[in-house]
């Protein structure tokens, strides 16, 4: 089904992607390192009532270059000898959470890595920071264990290590398999490449491969996104993250290698999304809440059939895993009642660690309204709707909403009632714009310079 251009037009507007609510800059009320741990020890409480595991996201920043599409928080490093005092320092960090909450041994659930380039690190370095992570932890039943990668970086001997260790999840960033894209974003790989880190990783054990895609990239046409996703049927991945790029050079000024000229952008950028959509659908993979395919064998999927899906800073995952630890530079971790980021510059965030500091750069406590809204939010991005009408999910705010809505129903993008709301077949490109209706903060604070990128 294809959009309206009309309402691409109309609804085209800069707004966040929610991965948080609040969002990272309407974030107002920090914590000290007392409260944080109050509340991350609170979350931690809960769980073990529940037997539930926590979260630990580690985030490596090294890459060998800059992709220029990138907005993640990276290091460029030249030398591998950067590798092992950074994760002395993550696993330093790792230990004053353990102090500060008393010694307790966390029964950790899911292991994230991310970056910048977690395969930048040696298998040694691999097995040396996850085993560092792991040994002060209990490990709780068929935990979830993965990491991202970047084909041009990873090796048959991490792979290994990896799968040893008991990973089982690797999410490869791929982007565009077009030579001419590839060039102009400094991201140039082989579906050959592709090919065989993912076969080398189904046969060491991994069960669950992912693919992150982007649309909307420089120089990106219909013919591309086609090619692409026919080597992405190829080589089928169990799960795809199909994103559109996010064009913010004043925060990223790598991104200024290129234009908004360059850019396929209004119509253009939302038909190569279609086109994508549609040959992955043909294909055997069904769309799960914004931007994301997976092939009904995958977890993601069967989640989102039996209402368990959930999404947080790192995309949907298959559930509500809380609270997660972020360690490392620029790591947001989440008690659910609260949010807390590391230090951004990497000296920055050595030296604290170095001094017993956790090396909390900003955070923001919850209120109560903050935290009906959020499940509100929440609800919208991963069951595309969400019903206020108990006492407990109600606030005054959301007296509001119907009327921000109403534009919305007029156009067929949602079905309204006094106390709910539900997101149609064809509202769903336009996810964020109506979240951005349950955002109270948004709403009072209308942003005085750019923060976000554009949300068709």
């Amino acid at each position: 089904m294809s959009t309206d251009s009309s309402l691409l037009k109309k609804y085209d507007v800069p707004g966040p992607r929610y991965t948080s609510y609040p969002t990272v800059p309407y974030w107002s009320d920090s914590p000290t390192q007392a409260q944080w741990i109050h509340e991350i020890a609170a979350a931690l409480d809960l769980n073990e009532k529940n037997n539930i595991g926590s979260a630990v996201y580690v985030h490596v920043p090294f890459c060998r270059s800059l992709c220029t599409y990138c907005g993640c928080n990276t290091r460029i490093a030249r030398s591998n000898a950067v590798g092992l005092p950074y994760i002395e320092t993550v696993l330093k960090e790792w230990d004053l959470y353990l102090e500060a909450l008393g010694g307790r041994r966390i029964l950790l659930k899911e292991l994230h890595l991310g970056g910048g380039t977690p395969t930048f690190l040696s298998a040694s370095e691999l097995e040396y920071l996850i085993e560092g992570i792991l040994s002060r932890s209990r490990i709780a039943d068929h935990p979830e264990l993965s990491i991202e990668a970047d084909p041009r970086t990873t090796s048959e001997d991490q792979l290994r290590t990896l799968s040893k260790l008991g990973f089982k999840r690797l999410s490869l960033g791929i982007q565009d398999f077009d030579p001419r894209v590839q060039e102009i974003v400094h991201r140039v790989q082989s579906e050959e490449q592709v090919r065989q880190v993912t076969e080398t990783a189904r046969q060491l054990g991994f069960t669950g491969v992912n693919y992150d895609l982007i649309y909307g990239l420089p120089l990106q046409t219909q013919q591309s996104v086609q090619q692409t996703i026919e080597a992405v049927r190829r080589l089928r991945p169990d799960r795809i993250a199909f994103y559109a790029y996010a064009h913010v050079p004043w925060i990223k000024p790598g991104q200024r290698r290129f234009t908004e000229e360059d850019l396929p952008s209004g119509d253009e950028k939302r038909a190569l999304y279609e086109l994508g959509r549609r040959q992955l659908e043909e294909s055997g993979y069904r769309e799960v809440g914004m931007d994301h395919f997976a092939l009904e064998t995958d977890a993601l999927w069967q989640s989102a059939c039996n209402g368990k899906l959930h999404r947080n800073f790192m995309g949907y995952t298959p559930e509500l895993v809380a609270p997660q630890f972020g360690l490392g530079v620029s790591s947001i971790g989440d008690a659910w009642t609260a949010f807390a980021q590391n230090e951004k510059l990497l000296e920055s965030y050595t030296t604290r660690v170095e001094r017993g500091e956790l090396p909390l750069l900003r955070g923001h406590l919850l209120n109560e309204e903050d935290r009906i809204l959020r499940k509100h939010v929440l609800n919208v991005m991963t069951t595309f709707g969400t019903d206020w009408s108990s006492p407990e999910l109600q606030t005054p705010y959301l007296q509001s909403v119907p009327e921000k809505l109403a534009e919305f129903a007029r156009d067929g993008l949602v079905e309204l009632t006094a106390s709910s709301c539900r997101v149609t077949d064809k509202g769903r490109p336009f996810l964020r714009n109506i979240c951005m209706a349950f955002d109270a903060r948004l709403s009072r604070q209308a942003p005085k310079t750019q923060l976000f990128s554009r949300t068709v």
